[in-house]
């Protein structure tokens, strides 16, 4: 298990913590920093509120490439996804920086 923990903590940090890799208007990193998006439990990004078009199409292709490697991790490892999508989304709120937001039982809060 000591190993998947790492190879999933590798992947995710290659996949969520690098500059956005389309063309956006807007990167992960500045969507997270102005509050538009943040980190949930289930692996995924979400949108704090209302957004842009920009905002919209920041987080589809987010989840979309989170998605797909989230597969690749699980049948790599021959673990479900969504044991996968727990762990990334477990190290995603860890790692989120203080004054992003991540998703609690109750909505969105203010690391």
């Amino acid at each position: 298990m000591a190993m998947r923990r790492v190879a999933i903590g590798l992947a995710f940090g290659m996949l969520c913590f690098g500059a956005a890799t389309a063309p956006f208007a807007l990167t992960l990193e500045e969507a997270k920093t102005k509050g538009l998006v943040g980190e949930k439990a289930s692996g995924y990004l979400g949108m704090v509120g209302a957004g842009s078009g920009d905002v919209q199409a920041l987080v589809g292709d987010v989840n979309q490439k989170r998605r797909q490697a989230y597969e690749e991790i699980a049948k790599r490892n021959g673990t479900p996804v969504t044991t996968v999508e727990a762990l990334a989304g477990e190290k995603a709120i860890q790692n989120t920086r203080s004054g992003n937001f991540v998703e609690g039982p109750g909505g969105w809060l203010k690391k």
